[in-house]
């Protein structure tokens, strides 16, 4: 099968095209014929040598894809040859074919193309886990995503206002508060140019948000627990403004405040497996009826890699970035 490998840590230019034996899929896995992979920042990371492959875990990057399952494992009940699905892979989604748990994996939903679908699995089982598994938002909460524009931004907006929560946003420009806002986003607030804290607390009279999904951590910390309302709560999945902050415990005790985060490559199939069932019967159906819909900027051809990792890098792109085959 045709892939693309990561040559050596490095730059784009490091992910080369490259022929592999095809996978065969384990007891419980199911090997799907790729059709459309989205590109994520963890691929990003990877290629730089700064996120360590799991143990058994391909070493190619790619952690979401959309496809036909060609084969199944011995124990697969859930799938069978000639169904569509996408899903989230331990790795090894730049490739033709690819292997994931059965459990892994989601139906196509109605009306959308493989090359939306790629779009959904990575950004869809993060938001769901640490939005709503973790930081509990509840009906009539509010939410502020930080980094609005991007794949998880466009997620976190959609679902929280399909849910029927509150949603504010911050972004990097103009055009990209636009987009938070036609995506559901009551008030988008440009990080360049506002002081997101102050923006938070005239909207909600004072009082706050419930939960902040933050990719940034950094000095974003101490203006965040202060926009924070009483018992809210803090998750973060990235850190891409620095993983050293500092915070004012006092503000965490007055206002009872929670502070949380995680990673989802490293957790274990049954979790994943669980949170594809919440997917399922939650939010499918909102795609389905089209409350939710993939955003996506651009697509380049699998061979093209390097070029979707130079475009992820700019930061330039509102959504998802996808690999065709």
């Amino acid at each position: 099968m045709r892939c693309i490998e990561i040559s050596k840590p490095g730059g784009p230019e490091v992910l080369v095209p490259a022929e592999r034996p095809t996978p065969s899929p384990k007891a419980n896995e199911i090997l799907v014929k790729v059709a459309a992979a989205g590109v994520n920042r963890p691929d990003i990371l990877q290629r730089q040598g700064k996120y360590p492959v799991p143990p058994g875990a391909s070493d190619l990057p790619g952690l979401e894809i959309a496809g036909v399952v060609t084969a199944c494992g011995t124990e697969v009940t859930m799938w069978k040859p000639g169904d569509q699905v996408c899903a989230l892979t331990h790795g090894g989604g730049y490739a033709e074919y690819c292997v994931t748990p059965e459990v892994q994996a989601l139906p196509m939903p109605k009306g959308l193309t493989a090359l939306q679908a790629a779009s959904l699995p990575e950004t869809f089982f993060t938001v769901w886990s640490n939005v709503y598994d973790r930081a509990r938002l509840a009906p009539g909460e509010s939410l502020l995503v930080q980094g609005g524009s991007s794949g998880i931004g466009v997620t976190a907006i959609q679902m929280a206002a399909a849910m029927g929560n509150r949603v504010f946003a911050t972004a990097g420009s103009d055009e990209k508060c636009a987009a938070c806002v036609k995506l559901g986003a009551e008030r988008a607030i440009n990080y360049k140019t506002q002081d997101f804290g102050a923006e938070i607390m005239a909207a909600t009279d004072g009082k706050g948000v419930n939960v902040i999904l933050d990719m940034v951590g950094g000095d974003y910390v101490p203006r965040e627990l202060k926009c924070l309302a009483d018992e809210g709560r803090l998750v973060f999945i990235a850190v891409l403004g620095g993983w050293k902050t500092e915070l004012d415990i006092t503000e965490v005790m007055r206002k009872r405040l929670s502070i949380t985060g995680s990673t989802l490559r490293p957790r274990p199939v049954d979790f994943k497996g669980a949170v594809a069932n919440s997917l399922r019967a939650k939010i499918w159906p909102l795609i389905e009826a089209g409350k939710i819909k993939p955003v996506i900027y651009q697509t380049f051809p699998l061979a093209q890699a390097s070029e979707a990792h130079k475009l992820m890098e700019t930061s330039q792109h509102i959504g998802k970035i996808v690999l065709t085959l």
